[in-house]
């Protein structure tokens, strides 16, 4: 992989290539039986839909055969890096058992720096964000600087502490990006609002990080320039919504909400093909 550059992270190394991947997603993460899930799984316990081959079995009908939860997930590129750079290009398969668990312990801690690193990246292009833009270019550097380690780094690294670092210095590009909106700054940071009914309203420019929306029903809302990070969209119908501007949001979210031919969309995602084939 390219090294990152202080102004931006290469936003290509930051989309799942799962042909450069060992199935990690697959192998390294727990899951419980649920809507989203149709097993239990430990983490380290390969999915037995997972070939040798490290590609998946039913990819073509995951959510037919019970695992939606599968199609909204996203990497942000980890699990190429933790294949092809962080160990060599090693498969968990064929090494030793201690570097398999080390791998498996190393993948979400680069998944989250990668997820840092993809909201760094969109946070600089904000015009809004100019007044922080060393502190972000900092951030920036240090996050890349993070996920370039060692798997012994990796493994001690506190990454907990760095996200709430970054994570400060997010809410204050939040804020001056929403400054513009017009009216009351509508604060819904972290609210329950699963299954709201929102039809129609008026949400923006609206503060929405963390906010649960399962289920919401947000047909025909205005959520442009909102503050999306975090929130949880599963199943929230976003039919003729419109999202043009909406900042930290990421294809993982849009995903696992509902849509529409109707529904507008920031650059910063693509409109899942599910939204049209039902699949």
């Amino acid at each position: 992989m390219r090294e990152h550059t202080a102004d931006r992270a290469d936003l290509a190394e930051l989309r799942a290539d799962c042909e450069s991947c060992f199935g990690l997603c697959c192998v390294a993460l727990p899951f419980a039986r649920s809507a989203d899930f149709a097993l239990d799984k430990d983490a380290g316990r390969p999915c037995p839909n997972l070939r040798t081959d490290h590609r998946c079995g039913i990819h073509t009908t995951l959510r037919e055969r019970g695992f939606p939860g599968c199609t909204v997930y996203d990497c942000f590129g980890a699990g190429q890096r933790v294949s092809q750079v962080t160990f060599g290009g090693r498969d968990w398969r064929t090494g030793p058992p201690e570097r398999s668990r080390r791998m498996f312990d190393v993948f979400p801690v680069v998944r989250q720096l990668h997820e840092l690193l993809w909201y760094l990246t969109e946070a600089l292009a904000l015009p809004a964000a100019r007044p922080v833009d060393t502190e972000l270019r900092r951030a920036l550097a240090d996050t890349g600087h993070l996920a370039e380690g060692t798997p012994e780094e990796l493994g001690a690294l506190d990454v907990a502490a760095h996200r709430q670092r970054v994570n400060a210095l997010l809410l204050r590009v939040s804020e001056l990006a929403r400054a513009g909106a017009r009216g009351r700054k509508k604060n819904r940071r972290h609210a329950d609002l699963l299954g709201a009914r929102l039809r129609g309203a008026d949400l923006a420019g609206a503060d929405l990080r963390g906010a649960c929306l399962i289920a919401a029903d947000l047909t025909g809302a205005d959520l442009r320039g909102a503050d999306l990070i975090g929130a949880d969209l599963r199943d929230a119908d976003l039919t003729d919504a419109d999202l043009t501007g909406a900042f930290f949001l990421t294809q993982p979210q849009v995903e696992a909400a509902r849509g529409g031919p109707g529904t507008r969309l920031p650059d910063s995602v693509a409109r899942p093909v599910h939204w049209t084939t039902g699949r």
